[in-house]
């Protein structure tokens, strides 16, 4: 293994073609072959900075550095929202936001997009090594920024870019295939050191191995995490020997927890690297349509690339026509030494290219060699440290632990909502009223995290008094289930969260504890779905000893009932104002339209059950059977009698199924819109695959276009001033431009598979 080629206490020599910086003359040890260092570079102090400063090819490193920085120029128009940023920073507007630190505010939005355009510089810098530093801290400054700014928006992988953005600040990125290296021949092809390459193949070996660690979490192991996934197409092919279950537990679960763990070791060592790439790509591709992660999945697979060879560039590139040279990395350039670097010492080498007859090569660890290996050695160790530092910031710590941005559990955790309710009290007057979930925010992030629920409730406190609501007292109802466990409550209803106390050292004491000793419900859960028919839905609550749920049930769900599993309850129907009592096993029948509280009785936590049926949605399902067999009976022909004037739109849509919807039936127009979003949902998944890449690149052509003429729209008002509003609101309109169909698409769309609703 090339890796890692040490030199302490071993003689060394160069290699005719320069492709190592230094080669030991004895030959290679086992423990060479497979780790690329002997066990003498580890005997010291000096000798571990010498490795770690070892000269090394800088071409693997250089073309990381051009993808990352592609990628991330790429990611800053998407998934950092440069071409919806006047929506998410809009001036004015009373909206809550939630950064890591409260007096982090965002600037007014044409500065925001000043901040974005130094930041896409930044990152177009790094990508072409042009002023490489500056480049760096350009980009890594204002996306700091961006990123502590809303919480919101914080996940394993935002939280990943930015350490491989302030990784690359701090080294020699630019010795090969820059701009930099073109202006500058003591840049140019020069080596770097080797922590350069171990930063951030231990960085990416972090990212694997802690997200295997973490997914050894019961939830995962048992298959509950992400269950939902195996229903994906991309599964299909396991359903042709696998049913659903077994392509959850083994497929999702055991083949996700296998590759975490394994795909570091198998990347670092040569003979299981062609393996692993296999693997690992067939999972980020796989990742890369399962969800909206942005570039995520092709950053990682840009990641991979750094565990092979240092030269490896100069071999693939080398394959290449001769007419491609001028564009491509050179390939025949020798190396040049470099002050960054340790060398053995002249008398002991040969064939180390001298700049001039004064260049003096450090042939010992100076100051700088030294802080490298440092901070290389404490970099490293807070990586493994942060993931379960979770004993600090424990104001954090909700069901899941941390800031949730830099755990590396990713994927362990799946929550579903089904109740959600913000009450106000007036303080002066004692008036109670209800809030939308959601109002005066752009996320609904916070109903997870203690923290920003603290942010939201301090929020609406300062912007309730603008509705004559004085000294506001903010509760909040939030059910969540999590990994398909029972929904139960996870913030204490009781409990006046705008005065309640938060730090980030100290528990939570307002949340509720996750009902774990209820988990091994998950499995009768199962056995009860598969007795019902497919229009009867079901909802699993649990609640605590002394509270109770205030529900109100749809008129539409016209055949409600609860059921208890486990402990008491009493049922009050509130228009009734009567009270009844239920025990495990007992089920009663709810009035439709109307309220109803679920008082927890017992001593221990009750467990119940809704079944219902959306006998609206059944007797809409039962019209469209009858429509669609009345539309194919015209279509065949064998339909004899004369249409009614309210169903002659069918036949009309037989004929020209283009034109315009003129149904006055509420029901067949309904039905019609329904059939034309099947048919273009039946047509797009049919597309061939250049209509599937034209409908893609129009798609990213005009949100690329709308996000760079906003963003000289804003360039412009900083420069010279705001136009006149008229003049303002064309240019807006313009950039707001839409391919054609998208808003009739947008309109038509519908839900096609519609989920739980709130009873």
């Amino acid at each position: 293994m090339a890796h890692f080629n040490g030199f302490c206490g071993s003689k060394i020599i160069m290699s005719s073609d320069q492709k190592a910086a230094a080669v030991p003359v004895s030959k290679d040890t086992r423990m060479k072959r497979l780790f690329g260092f002997e066990r003498e570079d580890l005997s010291s102090w000096h000798c571990l900075v010498c490795l770690l400063n070892r000269p090394t090819d800088p071409a693997s490193l250089s073309i990381f550095r051009f993808l990352f920085g592609m990628l991330m120029a790429v990611d800053i128009t998407q998934e950092r929202g440069l071409s919806h940023l006047d929506y998410k920073y809009l001036d004015g507007a009373p909206v809550c936001r939630f950064p890591l630190f409260n007096f982090l505010k965002p600037l007014p939005l044409d500065w925001m997009y000043l901040v974005y355009v130094i930041m896409f510089l930044g990152s177009l810098g790094i990508m072409l090594g042009f002023l490489y530093r500056l480049s760096c801290l350009m980009f890594i400054s204002t996306y700091w920024y961006v990123f502590f700014l809303d919480k919101t928006t914080w996940n394993n992988h935002s939280y990943l870019y930015g350490l491989i953005g302030f990784q690359l600040s701090l080294m020699d990125a630019n010795r090969y295939w820059s701009v930099d290296g073109l202006l500058s021949s003591r840049k140019r092809n020069a080596h770097v050191p080797l922590w350069n390459y171990t930063l951030l193949r231990a960085q990416i070996f972090i990212v694997y191995f802690i997200a295997g660690v973490k997914k050894l979490d019961a939830d995962w192991v048992e298959g509950y995490s992400m269950q939902y996934l195996a229903h994906h197409w991309l599964f299909d092919p396991f359903k042709f020997i696998l049913p659903v279950e077994m392509v959850s537990l083994l497929v999702v679960h055991g083949g996700g927890l296998m590759l975490d763990l394994s795909a570091g070791y198998l990347l670092f060592f040569d003979a299981t690297r062609p393996v692993a790439f296999f693997f690992v790509s067939y999972f980020h591709c796989m990742n890369s349509q399962l969800f909206s992660i942005g570039m995520f999945a092709y950053t990682m697979l840009v990641t991979s690339l750094l565990f092979c060879y240092p030269d490896w560039p100069r071999r693939f590139f080398g394959h290449f026509p001769a007419f491609l040279k001028q564009v491509l990395p050179n390939v025949s350039a020798p190396l040049q030494p470099s002050p960054s670097c340790v060398y053995p010492k002249s008398s002991e080498v040969s064939a180390i290219p001298q700049r001039t007859s004064s260049t003096v090569l450090p042939s010992t660890p100076k100051l700088k060699h030294k802080l490298a290996a440092v901070f290389t050695i404490l970099y490293l160790a807070e990586q493994l440290f942060l993931p379960y530092s979770h004993f600090i910031t424990q104001g954090y710590n909700n069901w899941t632990n941390g800031l949730y941005g830099y755990s590396w559990d990713m994927m362990v955790h799946s929550r579903s909502h089904q109740h959600v309710k913000i009450t106000y009290r007036d303080g002066k007057t004692g008036d109670v009223g209800y809030l939308n979930p959601g109002v005066f925010t752009q996320s609904k992030r916070w109903k997870d995290h203690g923290d920003m629920l603290k942010q939201y409730a301090t929020c609406l406190s300062q912007q309730l008094p603008h509705y004559n609501i004085s000294d506001p007292e903010i509760y909040f109802d939030i059910w969540v289930s999590i990994n398909e466990r029972f929904q139960q409550r996870i913030f204490d209803p009781s409990v006046d969260i705008v005065k309640a106390e938060w730090s980030p050292f100290k528990p939570n004491h307002w949340l509720m504890p996750l009902l774990v000793d209820l988990s091994p419900w998950r499995a009768k859960f199962q056995e009860i779905e598969q007795t019902l028919d497919n229009q009867t839905e079901i909802v699993f609550i649990a609640d605590f000893p002394g509270l109770h749920l205030e529900n109100y049930v749809s008129e539409d769900l016209g055949n409600t009932s609860v059921q208890v599993l486990q402990g008491q309850v009493s049922v009050e129907i509130v228009d009734e104002k009567k009270n009844y009592t239920l025990h495990p096993g007992e089920q009663m029948k709810l009035p439709a339209g109307a309220y109803h509280k679920v008082y927890t009785v017992s001593a221990e936590p009750s467990c119940y059950m809704y079944i219902y049926v959306n006998t609206t949605e059944a007797a809409l399902q039962k019209n469209f059977t009858k429509l669609s067999e009345l539309q194919e009976r015209l279509r065949n022909g064998s339909e004899t009698e004369p249409l009614p004037a309210e169903l002659q739109p069918l036949l009309s849509e037989i004929e020209n199924e283009g034109a315009d919807l003129n149904a006055t039936d509420p029901v067949v127009r309904l039905f019609l819109k329904r059939q034309r979003h099947m048919k273009e949902v039946k047509r797009r998944r049919e597309a061939s695959v250049l209509e599937r890449f034209q409908r893609f690149s129009v798609k990213k052509y005009y949100m690329l276009r709308r996000g760079f003429l906003m963003t000289a729209i804003a360039l412009r008002n900083l420069a010279f001033g705001l136009p006149p509003l008229e003049q303002l609101t064309q240019e807006v309109a313009y950039a707001n431009m839409k391919e054609p169909g998208s808003e009739a698409r947008h309109e038509e769309s519908l839900k096609a598979e519609p989920g739980h609703e709130e009873l």
